[in-house]
């Protein structure tokens, strides 16, 4: 009795992988930390070839008939406004006798609101003495200007308020008029208009005096104004470090850099779409990782580690070649030297078992034309691997870039082991050499990654590949029957996977 199962669908991929972004960005962090030391060096060289112009620092203490403890500083962004008119700056101009027109002095000042009542003036000059005599001339006009502006106001006021009063008094002396006329009548009526004329008259009374009260303060809290408004810090250069200020400047172009370095390198990411995980590499091409060996490095033990990890490859494909009379080649992907060191490493592991020879079919004959060292082997070209002598061993590498002929694959080796460098093809390209892989009719026994995310944790293995290793193992079964050379052929083990229910049992 069999059971039947249901594949589940797989799921759906999500629109951007994270994981895979972050791998990438770190891949090309050539590319970021060099447009952050890009950034870096030119904020010292602004730092250094272009120095901040002399300046003069002043702060004056200005007071505001209206202020308030509430303010929320309005009143000083005013003044800050106010300071920045052609009035303000020909009147400093004319205080120092310079021809210089208002508008182009007005772009070497600004003007800063630091608390409701402080304001601070930062003037420009050609030296700093010139930059203090600006600065001086400008505060000096500034508090004049102000102060005009609070006694004109006050005395506006105070002579609305004495207008008022001298109006009041012209209707009093009516009202008394009125009283003097009216004193010799009697009756109810006449008195009537007596005491309505007597409350008038008081009334315009009261109100006299509290004009007059009120233009004498309008004149008297003047005085307080004026007094309040002053100089509190004199203008004095201010000193630039250029030390600091390179390193300022040094630490803004960098992060400057690093920002944009880091959304270069994302966005290119993005849009080239080249996959760096195992996972995703072995999707693509539909093979699973079977090793990885990581790029040349200069450091002793780097080397070491790398030298180590290439013998144990070339073990673990002598062990897969050994008891196949398949051809096998080795197919590059962005790293011709490093296939070609492998199907070295390769031959001498199979040397032992009889002669091996290596038919070059890369670009530009890497193999055939090296100067052979004592202990190589025998190297051709492509074009002499149908002469090799049967009874020897054929180890093809080839290339799978883009301008590969497809129909010459078949010729290196009727069954292959992908040498692939993360993120250097696209995805695009890498179903390209799966599809075209498959129609030659080349299985793939697995993929060795070069240089691979070392943090990288995904596995990289096909769990639902049973109809990749099914083709290829049919295939070579049918090719032997046909030859009268039918022998049962061992899969590797990441490639055994169960046929059915009952032999998963």
């Amino acid at each position: 009795m069999t059971t039947s199962t249901t594949s589940e669908p797989p799921a759906a991929a999500p629109l951007l992988d994270l994981q895979s972004l972050v791998v990438a960005v770190r891949r090309r962090r050539r590319v970021w930390s060099s447009l952050a030391l890009l950034g870096l060096l030119l904020g010292t060289a602004v730092a250094v070839l272009l120095p901040p112009p002399p300046t003069a620092v002043t702060k004056l203490l200005v007071a505001h008939q209206e202020d308030q403890p509430n303010d929320p500083g309005t009143l000083i962004r005013t003044d800050v406004a106010l300071l920045q008119t052609t009035r303000i700056a020909g009147k400093a101009l004319q205080s120092l006798k310079s021809p210089e027109k208002p508008e182009d002095f007005m772009r070497d000042y600004t003007g800063a609101g630091l608390t409701n009542n402080l304001l601070q003036i930062e003037v420009t000059g050609d030296t700093d003495a010139e930059a203090v005599a600006r600065a001086q001339a400008l505060a000096d006009v500034f508090v004049a200007d102000h102060v005009r502006r609070i006694q004109e106001a006050a005395n506006a006021e105070a002579k609305a308020l004495l207008d008022q009063r001298d109006r009041m008094r012209d209707e009093l002396a009516q009202v008394n008029k009125s009283i003097g006329d009216g004193a010799p009548q009697s009756g109810p009526k006449a008195s009537a208009n007596m005491e309505s004329l007597f409350a008038r008259r008081a009334e315009l009374t009261s109100r006299i005096s509290d004009f007059d009260q009120r233009a004498a303060e309008a004149r008297v809290g003047t005085p307080r104004l004026v007094a309040g408004t002053q100089i509190v810090d004199a203008p004095r250069a201010v000193r630039h470090s250029l030390p600091r200020t390179a390193a300022t400047d040094a630490a803004i172009g960098f992060a400057l850099g690093l920002v944009l370095g880091l959304a270069v390198s994302a966005v290119g990411a993005v849009v080239a779409d080249r996959p760096v995980l195992r996972r995703e590499i072995a999707a693509n091409l539909g093979a699973s990782v079977i090793a990885e060996l990581p790029r040349g490095s200069s450091a002793p033990w780097r080397r070491r580690r790398a030298r180590a990890a290439r013998e144990r490859l070339a073990a673990s494909l002598a062990r897969t070649v050994h008891g196949s009379a398949e051809p096998v080649s080795l197919l590059e992907l962005g790293c011709a030297r490093d296939a070609s060191v492998i199907a070295l490493d390769l031959t001498r592991a199979l040397s032992a078992d009889g002669p091996v020879v290596v038919v070059d079919g890369l670009p530009g004959r890497q193999l055939a034309d090296r100067r052979p060292r004592p202990g190589d082997p025998v190297v051709v070209g492509g074009e002499r691997a149908a002469a090799v002598a049967h009874q020897e061993r054929l180890i093809g590498v080839g290339s799978v870039a883009p301008g590969t002929a497809w129909t010459d694959l078949q010729y290196l080796g009727t069954r292959t082991v992908l040498v692939v460098r993360a993120g250097h093809g696209s995805a695009a390209w890498l179903h390209t050499v799966a599809r075209q892989l498959a129609d030659q009719h080349i299985p793939v026994i697995g993929v060795v990654l070069i240089d691979p995310d070392p943090r990288d944790r995904t596995d990289g293995t096909l769990w639902d590949g049973l109809q990749t290793a099914l083709r290829g193992r049919k295939e070579l079964l049918a090719r032997q029957s046909g030859t009268g050379r039918r022998r049962a052929e061992r899969l590797p083990m990441w490639a055994r996977v169960p046929e059915s229910d009952q032999e998963a049992r």
